[in-house]
């Protein structure tokens, strides 16, 4: 055969290996149903670890509370925010905003270093699919091996008792987990009185938990893993941020190519063999049915089923761990170490700019927020010699504590405030209060018709807690 034929040869498995690599079409798009065997070793179990810890605070933030207030709380239809038991309001939006900016460069930043090891260990659509919804479908139908004999098999009265039971347990498991993220929105209290009192009371809530529900019944009984291939917006993300000094689940080409299938008492260095014996496990336990061994492919969530399921092979047969590890590109290609780039380094820098600026602002946004602005349509009226002008004050305690109120003027100082109720205020912690005021000042001191004015809050200690810029309405003078 000559060269040129071998070339040729050569492509059409390379081809052939890239429509393989697609795991979850064939050849004509349709989808191909994944049955991953079920994973085993040192990584599958610290990520049962991690994924323990996880959920037990998915399902136990709700019942926490600091200072009274939720520890996690975003209540949008109510506007109410809490995050580490801290209230947010919309004056509080900026913080917010920025927040979520650096939320997304810190994306960025872990994804130029570590690839997509967030979607394998710590994404909720990850961890609910393999550690809760995966586990469940291995009890009820068996590993891999069975459930394609399931799969193939006639409705019968086997496999209809497995899938309804699946399917049954799949629906209660979905409407826990809706009921859980609807106490993230509306707290446990009310979800428990939502429950309570019923659909009769409450229509419109219970068709949201249902809607929930149902979302995630389709997303783990049928979408499950076209969310990371089709869905998920950072899995295309990923593409334009990983390079070659990018930390990601890499099969060892050089140490592994020529692959061919285990011979006892075989030297295979000698015979020219790499050490992958081609045995498909690697394929086999991947959630989204990829070959590592293609190279790294958009599809690949970073699981690690791959490592452990090639480490337990290379075990058996005596050859070294590692055929499948945790490297970069360029450890691969030329057996260059992991180095900080510059790209790296500009993004940490960014980063710890913007986590300092929000840290700032959280510490500097005070515990209290008043405005006084004139009624529309309103104007001056004067009497006695006074010029007076009526306000309206909203009061926003930030705090958790109750606070003792006054208001003053502080510029110019001499000024009149007449109150409508009480000279004291008094706020309770999260709460709006309105009011209205009067501020007079002598008729000869004013000498514009809109003169700058400052009002200051005061605390029972006399201490300053805001202040609010503001005009002064007088008549209008000609200057002689």
């Amino acid at each position: 055969m000559s060269a040129e034929s071998n070339n040729i040869k050569s492509l059409e498995i390379e081809n052939e290996d890239f429509r393989n690599s697609v795991g979850t079409m064939d050849e004509t798009g349709k989808r191909k149903w994944i049955f991953p065997r079920k994973p085993k070793g040192k990584y599958t179990n610290y990520r049962n670890y991690t994924s323990y810890f996880l959920l037990a605070l998915f399902f136990g933030l709700p019942f926490v509370k600091i200072n009274n207030n939720p520890f996690l709380l975003i209540n949008v239809i109510d506007r109410k925010f809490f995050i580490l038991g801290q209230p947010f309001y919309l004056q509080d939006f900026f913080i917010l905003a920025l927040g979520a900016v650096t939320s997304v460069i810190f994306v960025m930043l872990f994804t130029v270093v570590f690839g997509r090891i967030f979607c394998g260990w710590l994404c909720p659509q990850t961890l609910f699919m393999e550690m809760v919804f995966r586990k469940i479908e291995y009890w009820i139908e068996g590993d891999r091996n069975k459930q394609m004999k399931l799969d193939r098999q006639e409705w019968d009265a086997e496999k209809i008792r497995k899938r309804l039971t699946k399917w049954s347990v799949f629906i209660l498991i979905s409407l826990l987990c809706s009921t859980f993220m609807f106490m993230y929105i509306v707290g446990y209290e009310q979800v428990f009185l939502i429950m309570q009192e019923g659909p009769s009371e409450h229509p419109l809530k219970f068709i949201t938990m249902i809607f929930f529900t149902m979302t995630f019944y389709f997303v783990f009984a049928w979408l499950r893993e076209q969310v990371c291939t089709l869905v998920c917006p950072y899995g295309r993300l990923q593409g334009v941020l990983i390079d070659k000094q990018t930390i990601n689940v890499y099969y060892d080409f050089k140490r592994g190519e020529g692959r061919s299938k285990w011979r006892n008492n075989e030297d295979r260095k000698a015979a020219g063999k790499g050490d992958c014996i081609d045995c498909n496990q690697c394929v086999v336990v991947c959630p989204t049915g990829i070959d590592i061994r293609n190279g790294q492919q958009l599809e690949c969530v970073n699981c690690t089923a791959c490592i452990d399921a090639c480490d337990e092979v290379m075990e058996k047969v005596g050859l070294p761990k590692g055929l499948v590890r945790y490297a970069t590109e360029s450890e691969i290609e030329n057996s260059e170490k992991f180095r900080f780039t510059p790209r790296m380094k500009a993004t940490t820098v960014i980063l710890a700019l913007l986590i300092g600026f929000l840290g700032f602002l959280m510490y500097d946004r005070g515990s209290m927020e008043a405005k006084f602005i004139k009624p529309a349509g309103s104007t001056f009226f004067v009497k006695n010699g006074k010029i007076t002008n009526t306000f309206i004050y909203t009061l926003l305690n930030k705090s958790n504590k109750k606070k003792t109120l006054s208001i003053k003027v502080i510029t110019p100082s001499n000024a009149e405030i007449t109150y409508f109720g009480s000279e004291t205020i008094i706020l309770k912690g999260d709460q709006i209060l309105k009011g209205n005021i009067n501020i007079s000042f002598p008729e000869d001191e004013i000498k514009f018709s809109k003169q700058n004015m400052v009002i200051g809050v005061f605390d029972e200690k006399g201490k300053l807690v805001d202040s609010f810029e503001t005009t002064f309405e007088g008549p209008f003078k000609l200057a002689l």
